[in-house]
């Protein structure tokens, strides 16, 4: 039987935290509070990262399947990505009033590696890339509303808390669930002549919730009722980019949305995204829609990405990931069936997850109590993972990291089992 681990030291963490509070609400934003993981159990602040590894400031070194939530694709301290980025901080510098050649090198990158890319845009966020987008779908139909489903950032039209947001803003986005396209097609048909875009994350991965392959047919029914109804399909492809193939979910499943937008993955943790799409609707942009921005053409950002697609296809890194994950997959829902607990596996190769449910009988609290110890146990024995967001396998992910992790949540199962009975 699986012991139970001590609670992790996490002293200068917690101080740390304290201070933060005092300079900024909430001492840290979003996704990254406390209340987001296990409170009490994981740290708040990361001194380092090491390949496929975070180390905090007591110490402790996790085996990271968070990887930044996204972006880490090959490893923390990728050598080869931070010397081509030195290099042109020493040699050529990357911040002027004009933009630098390399733009035009990772733009024409970007359209031979994206099925729907004729053009780019290089902004820096996934919530600038995807607002860009809808503001692209919106000046090229001269409509107003979004259909859209999945996480697609923080900004007025799509953020899911409504403090602060205009209703005049947020009333003009509707939501629809991933997978079922009637629905979809029903709320294209109700505000027919209305809907500027439909944006979707081909993957769906909604928050705390499975992770879901495109079920058959339906990216291809998707598409369908956007040319239908005139309205623009968008991918957002910030998770899924580079990840799931070097071209994004609309390579691997070969259906070719009118825009789409790409971050994360695409520079190892540097700040820069894209809008790619169809000629005919970015050329918007050329007058009738503005995007500007003082920081948009800094050049470090695009020198990471150019050496990062080079490591990507070099190594064959999306495949690598797709293979190794497929037996990670494989192994974590094993695991699962056989310890009984009431929870499932889900995902695809390069983004597994587990997530909890209640059974009949059985209250709200029993079945979040289960997730939290479960979380509590995982991350006490060195890997980092999130009760609610997907994880990531990384390059830089080793076999024994990979075994490791499994041995983890494997004694994690186990004593979840005994202290929470399934009823």
């Amino acid at each position: 039987m699986a012991a139970e681990f001590p609670r992790l030291k996490l002293d200068k963490s917690m101080s740390m935290f304290e201070e933060a509070k005092r300079l900024s609400p909430g001492g840290v934003m979003g996704i990254r509070r406390p209340y987001n993981f296990v409170q009490g159990e994981y740290p708040i602040f990361i001194d380092r990262g090491y390949g496929g590894h975070i180390v905090d400031f007591d110490g402790n070194d996790y085996i990271d399947m968070l990887c930044a939530y996204g972006p880490i694709i090959l490893g923390y301290d990728e050598a080869e990505i931070n010397e081509a980025v030195k290099r042109q901080m020493d040699e050529k510098g990357f911040c002027f009033s004009l933009v630098q050649g390399v733009q035009n090198e990772l733009e024409e990158r970007l359209t031979k590696l994206i099925p729907c890319a004729e053009q780019a845009i290089l902004v820096k966020t996934g919530s600038d890339a995807t607002t860009l987008a809808v503001r692209i779908a919106r000046g090229f139909t001269d409509r107003k509303r979004v259909l859209r489903c999945g996480y697609h950032g923080w900004h007025d039209w799509c953020v899911e808390v409504q403090g602060g947001v205009p209703e005049e803003s947020s009333s003009l986005t509707e939501d629809f669930e991933y997978g079922d396209a009637d629905a979809l097609a029903a709320k294209l048909e109700a505000r027919k002549g209305e809907i500027a875009c439909v944006i979707v994350t081909p993957v769906g991965h909604p928050n705390a919730k499975p992770v879901v392959a495109p079920p058959s047919g339906y990216l291809e029914a998707v598409r369908e009722l956007c040319s239908r109804h005139g309205a623009l399909l968008i991918f957002d492809e910030v998770r899924s980019g580079f990840r799931v193939a070097m071209g994004g979910a609309q390579e691997r499943y070969a259906v070719t949305p009118d825009l789409a937008t790409f971050g994360k993955a695409m520079a190892n943790g540097y700040a820069i995204s894209a809008v790619v799409g169809k000629r005919e609707y970015m050329s918007v942009v050329e007058k009738k829609v503005f995007v500007s921005s003082t920081f948009f053409p800094n050049s470090l950002e695009m020198v990471a990405a150019m050496k990062c697609i080079d490591i990507l296809e070099r190594e064959k890194v999306p495949e690598s990931i797709w293979r190794r994950g497929e037996a990670f997959l494989s192994r974590l829902t094993r695991l699962v069936e056989d310890s009984r607990v009431p929870c499932r596996v889900s995902g695809i190769p390069p983004m597994p997850f587990i997530t909890f449910h209640q059974t009949p009988g059985e209250g709200d609290r029993t079945y979040k109590a289960r997730r939290e110890y479960f979380y509590t146990q995982t991350i006490r024995r060195g890997l980092f993972v999130q009760p609610y967001h997907h994880w990531y396998i990384a390059h830089r992910h080793t076999d024994a990291d990979l075994e490791k992790a499994l041995w983890a949540i494997g004694e994690a199962l186990e004593l979840t089992a005994a202290k929470f009975p399934k009823l």
